[in-house]
């Protein structure tokens, strides 16, 4: 059997500080000998999608079996194209759906979304929010999380916590950074020497100046550290230097910024939207609160800063928790899979 596959997904970490799962899963592919062909790596959407149908025609020699991602909106008609292109090329292939909004997408859209989850050899997900979404379209969805390499984070259980607080994702109104500045001055009195390192890049939409003026108006601006976008390589650093992790957000799936806080220990407070509560149990591995509550987010982080047990106990199953989707667990299932897409029956093209 050759050990050949397609990786059809944004690949970008090039040009952008932010790193696709599928950018990772080619190279630990490649690591463990097989041969991969990846696209696109262009920025321009059209292009994306030239190169992405180019890649699947021209090297179809090339290739065995091919993975692809899928997204809603204008990325659902990219994923559909491709398919077209692998089914009349007879190549067995293996979905892997992604986004917070693609059950609203696929619900309006049911018939496509029927028609591009029955045929492929096998249907996966990172997100048990996405796996109950989409089940009505194919029953067999597979959860494969979002791997980590668990021993690049500098894991330890938190204890005898400082205020050191940290926030990781894009500057945007959908991640609601303002809702950190607020949290850092409600507890500003109770702790005054608290801190706050907010690290993601600007993604144009004001919220990032939102945020500085903010925090200006609060008076805690110099409690808080604008470091911006940063490296993949990088995050483990910045995460290093918290003790709580806390995620704003008020649209989600599986963020990978919340799994890599918890394989570093970090103690976790976050809102309960999208996915957030089937990666999440709350008082177990986390804290949830609703989404857009300054006060409700400052007495969960306070309970932690103020109680070392709850802290120990946190922060000891959110490792836990990342062990569980390090790659030495992850990789072999997608291997197996990738395996079965090939010499399974469960590759038949279903015209």
């Amino acid at each position: 059997m050759k050990r050949q596959v397609l990786i059809v997904g944004n690949f970008l970490s090039q040009k952008r500080t932010t790193r696709g799962v599928c950018e990772d899963l080619a190279e630990k592919l490649s690591t463990n000998g097989w041969s991969v062909i990846t696209t696109s790596s262009r920025e321009s959407r059209l292009l994306r999608l030239l190169t992405m149908v180019g890649t699947v025609w021209w090297h179809r020699r090339r290739y065995s079996v091919a993975q692809v991602d899928v997204y809603s909106g204008p990325s659902f008609i990219w994923a559909e194209i491709v398919v077209w292109i692998l089914k009349r090329l007879r190549k067995p292939y293996i979905l892997t759906l992604h986004g917070g909004n693609l059950p609203i997408f696929a619900d309006q859209n049911k018939g496509r979304a029927r028609k591009l989850l029955e045929p492929a050899a096998f249907v996966t997900t990172p997100s048990r929010y996405l796996l109950e979404g989409m089940q009505v379209y194919r029953a067999d969805i597979q959860l494969l999380p979002n791997p980590l390499d668990v021993t690049q984070y500098h894991s330890t259980q938190q204890q005898n916590l400082g205020p050191k607080l940290i926030w990781l994702r894009a500057f945007h109104d959908i991640y609601n950074p303002d809702l950190a500045i607020k949290v850092v001055a409600q507890l500003a009195s109770d702790f005054p020497n608290i801190s706050l390192i907010m690290v993601g890049p600007d993604k144009g939409d004001g919220s990032l100046q939102r945020c500085q003026q903010l925090a200006s108006e609060l008076g805690v601006i110099e409690h808080i550290q604008f470091v911006g976008g940063v490296p993949k390589t990088e995050v483990p650093k910045w995460l290093a230097q918290g003790n709580c992790f806390i995620n704003t957000t008020n649209v989600d799936n599986t963020p990978v910024s919340v799994l890599e806080a918890m394989a570093t220990g970090l103690c976790v407070v976050s809102t309960n939207v999208g996915g957030i509560p089937y990666i999440l149990d709350d008082g177990i591995n986390a804290l949830l609160v609703p989404p857009d509550d300054s006060v409700a987010m400052s007495d969960a982080i306070g309970r932690i800063l103020r109680d070392q047990a709850l802290a120990y106990r946190l922060s000891t199953k959110a490792l836990e928790t990342a062990l569980n989707c390090d790659w030495s667990v992850i990789l072999p299932q997608w291997e197996a899979l990738l395996t079965s897409a090939i010499t399974g029956k469960s590759n038949q093209i279903i015209e």
